[in-house]
């Protein structure tokens, strides 16, 4: 069995399609442009690039784009004023804080304190606990991003045994929960996890969401099961930078049913689930009908 190839960077392409349909529908029928906020502290190159694309995509789509770029040794109240005057400004639905953020800010303190409303990350306490509970949240965008591939690859996902790999606030622990919104049977594995192999054997859809590079080979996958690898890895192989994901994408997609590879699978859907959650939360601000396809 050779796997089909979920195409991420493809799939991506067609959401923000979507997302710019739907921007200029709000536009022309409310007159209001959804707004993107995103904040950098420091120089970290990897940051940088990423916010740069963030940005470029957000006005591709039609969106307003504001980018604020702080100094490394900019202070926590300086921060937090920025934050505020953020959530008060009614032209910005979307907040997003670039992390990791410099060792002397508080990460938890600085997320929680957007307005829930205009978390698109997803990473509010608020959020965290409406997605726990099967309330409207604003969902963390990697895990809708699998979720999305998912419900395009099989369509109804009710029944099936889901094995999420690892248990991250991030990725692990809001995908579990939105597969079981998608009423899967859902098993949180990690590294202590007994008889990981067997267990990860007994899925329908398997999510690797470890950051250990090739961890899972394919003699783990059930023949016909789903994979979709979140991890993204530098690795060097033959003298040469490899970027690689947490399964063994050769041996696994020998027997898997359909699988993201990497890069091009997960990653391309991160940045195009931002948006679709900015759109969302423009649309929730401003009592305007949710698109349909682009929440959870």
């Amino acid at each position: 069995m050779t796997a089909t190839v979920i195409d991420g960077k493809a799939f991506a392409a067609t959401v923000r399609e979507n997302v710019a349909a739907h921007v200029t529908r709000i536009k022309d029928e409310s007159g209001v442009t959804p707004g993107l906020a995103v904040v950098l502290v420091g120089e970290d190159p990897a940051s940088q690039v990423y916010v740069r694309s963030k940005g470029k995509q957000t006005v591709e789509v039609g969106m307003k784009s504001v980018e604020h770029k702080l100094d490394v040794d900019t202070s926590e109240a300086d921060l937090l004023a920025l934050i505020d005057q953020l959530n008060n400004d009614e032209s910005i639905h979307g907040i997003l804080v670039q992390l990791p953020l410099p060792a002397h800010l508080n990460e938890d303190l600085v997320i929680n304190s957007i307005d829930p409303a205009k978390d698109v990350d997803g990473f509010h306490i608020s959020n965290v606990g409406l997605l726990g509970t099967g309330q409207k949240a604003m969902v963390p965008c990697t895990p809708l991003g699998c979720l999305m591939m998912l419900r395009d690859h099989h369509g109804s996902l009710s029944g099936m045994n889901a094995v999420v790999i690892g248990r991250s606030n991030i990725v692990g622990k809001p995908m579990a929960n939105l597969l079981l919104g998608d009423s899967c049977t859902v098993t949180i594995a990690h590294s202590r996890t007994k008889d990981l192999p067997d267990v990860v054997r007994a899925a329908d859809i398997v999510v690797a969401a470890v950051g250990r590079p090739e961890m899972v080979p394919g003699d783990w996958i059930r023949e016909g099961a789903t994979v979709i690898d979140v991890g993204i890895n530098r690795i060097e192989r033959d003298g040469k930078n490899k970027l690689v994901g947490d399964v063994d994408y050769v041996s696994c997609s020998e027997v898997a049913g359909a699988i993201t590879p990497v890069p091009g699978g997960v990653g391309p859907m991160t940045i195009a689930c931002l948006l679709a959650n900015t759109l969302t939360a423009c649309c929730r601000a401003n009592n305007l009908v949710e698109p349909e396809g682009l929440t959870a």
